[in-house]
């Protein structure tokens, strides 16, 4: 049977890609320079059939955390339908929960992973505190993207925050991590991986006055070559935790020389295939040799 292959997708709204470079037609144009009949689709999409595909490749489901049972139950879906998938399935739902980082600094791995704040729970400072030594924390929810529901309190004005937390606290589980100030003095470098070798790299940058990397937020993204100290590190985090995978993404910062992980991105993160000339013939050589080898 030839190949037909499904780019998994999101419903735009445009929360979450304005002002990028569309990655799915990027990927579309991949697949048919390599001859491969596809189909950009929705995973929430009831009208898809999904045995139709005989590979699925996830690429931008931006909005799981939004409707984050319902993508639960969609990769149970497709893991009742054997279909193969990459990232792989059981990966990802591992990656969806950002208690993922709290088991890479178990292992060892500097890594800015902070203290669980459970659902219904009243938080205690001074418990957070014992963990981590910052005078700013950030608090974000544990299933989450685009910075959604991301709050950067002092420390000294927590009062002022507190019933806002116990509030969002009613709705899901939270993380407090130490506010890094390198994000906002240099910048978050991303490490990009296909099949587990290192393409390209950027350093995020966020906007004057705010701690957020993302684009859509004002901030600004330029093309790096990492050395030795970023490179290294993030390579370790791929050959541990990303195993197998299509396409990885190692987002971290450097303190005092040494590379912390913020977020390891293996569900669906931008690629950025546009902003240099080796990043999408890196992505389509990954490609060949997933569907066509």
């Amino acid at each position: 049977m030839n190949p037909h292959i499904a780019i998994v997708s999101y419903f735009s709204i445009g929360a979450y890609d304005a002002n990028t470079i569309d990655e799915d037609q990027l990927l579309s144009q991949v697949l048919k320079k390599l001859g491969l009949s596809h189909q950009i689709v929705a995973w929430s999409d009831p009208e898809v059939n999904w045995s139709n595909f005989s590979h699925l490749l996830i690429k931008s489901v931006w909005d799981y955390f939004d409707y984050y049972p319902e993508f639960l139950a969609w990769m149970d879906q497709i893991q009742a339908l054997r279909l193969p998938v990459l990232n792989d399935l059981d990966l990802i739902r591992w990656n969806s929960d950002k208690r993922y980082l709290m088991e890479i600094e178990s292992k060892g791995f500097p890594t800015i992973a902070g203290v669980l704040l459970e659902k219904g729970s009243k938080p205690d400072v001074g418990r957070i505190m014992q963990k981590i030594k910052t005078d700013t924390l950030v608090i974000k929810p544990v299933v989450s993207g685009g910075a959604k529901n991301t709050l950067k309190i002092p420390v000294n004005r927590w009062a002022d925050f507190e019933n806002q937390v116990i509030q969002l606290l009613k709705q899901e589980e939270f993380l407090a991590q130490p506010f890094v100030k390198e994000v906002a003095e240099v910048g978050e470098y991303s490490l990009l991986f296909f099949n587990g070798a290192f393409s390209h790299a950027v350093l995020k940058t966020p906007a004057k006055e705010d701690f957020r990397v993302q684009h859509y937020f004002g901030g600004t993204i330029q093309v790096v070559h990492p050395g030795p100290d970023l490179l290294n590190p993030a390579q370790k985090l791929i050959d541990e935790f990303g195993k197998n995978t299509l396409y990885g993404r190692v987002d971290g910062v450097l303190i005092e020389g040494v590379f912390h992980l913020m977020e390891l991105e293996l569900i669906e993160p931008y690629l950025f295939l546009g902003l240099t000339k080796d990043a999408l013939s890196n992505y389509k050589k990954a490609v060949r040799e997933r569907l066509l080898s």
